[in-house]
């Protein structure tokens, strides 16, 4: 049953690989993330004039950092529990 041995061994490669992968992007995503609502904030707290649809300019930014708070939590639950030690 060599034959099989050699299947099993290429699909958990590719599985692996595939995993690997999958992880990969929902690192970047969750980056990507923290990213999009660290530039919010930091345009709320430079522009604070110029916004005239957000009458409540810190309930704004709260609301933005608990976006970016999701996205750090999801970061370490991935590279906690998700990520291969190196």
């Amino acid at each position: 049953m060599v034959g099989g041995e050699e299947v099993a061994t290429t699909f958990e490669i590719s599985n692996n690989i595939m995993k690997e992968q999958m992880i990969q992007a929902l690192v970047k995503h969750a980056e990507a993330e923290v990213d999009l609502h660290k530039a919010n904030i930091e345009v709320y707290m430079q522009q604070v004039v110029g916004i005239g649809e957000h009458s409540d300019i810190i309930e704004t930014i709260q609301k933005e950092l608990d976006k970016m708070a999701t996205a750090h939590d999801r970061l370490e639950m991935l590279n906690k529990y998700f990520k291969k030690a190196e």
